[in-house]
């Protein structure tokens, strides 16, 4: 069971330079777990490829279909007031953007959830992945 931030799912939608290895990763442990609001982030990263126009209609609906398949097998941490106390918390301790907070606060209340002292956090953000690693994640890249 790997964590991912939507920084990491994007290049499984969108041919990035990262794709190959986040593909293997998924092989290695298919077993997804990402925060409610993900897919929302993914759509926006889909959106902002069309208006920089790096993406044709074949390529659009490509990766709508395979952000589809995916969301269809992930586990899915849903909006809580245990994940918005923790993020906001996150905020007063990192330098994070209010969505990394929300990623990094859904992971920890699984992890809280499940007992765990440390499961594997998937993410491409250098500053997530920072916080992650303080707050006990084993961050992947």
């Amino acid at each position: 069971m790997i964590f991912w931030d939507s920084s990491a799912i994007v290049p499984l939608l969108l041919l990035e330079g990262d794709t190959p290895r986040r593909r293997e990763q998924l092989k290695e442990d298919a077993v997804m777990v990402v925060w409610w609001g993900s897919r929302v982030e993914c759509e926006s990263a889909i959106e902002r490829h069309i208006r920089e126009g790096g993406l044709d209609a074949a390529k659009i609906s490509l990766a709508r279909a395979r952000m589809g398949e995916l969301e269809e097998c992930w586990h899915e941490i849903p909006p809580s007031s245990k994940v918005r106390r923790l993020a906001i918390r996150l905020l007063r301790t990192h330098p994070l953007r209010s969505a990394d907070a929300l990623q990094l606060a859904a992971a920890l209340s699984l992890l809280e959830d499940e007992r765990k002292l440390s499961m594997p956090f998937l993410t491409a953000d250098h500053r997530l992945a920072q916080a992650a690693e303080i707050e006990g994640l084993t961050v992947l890249r």
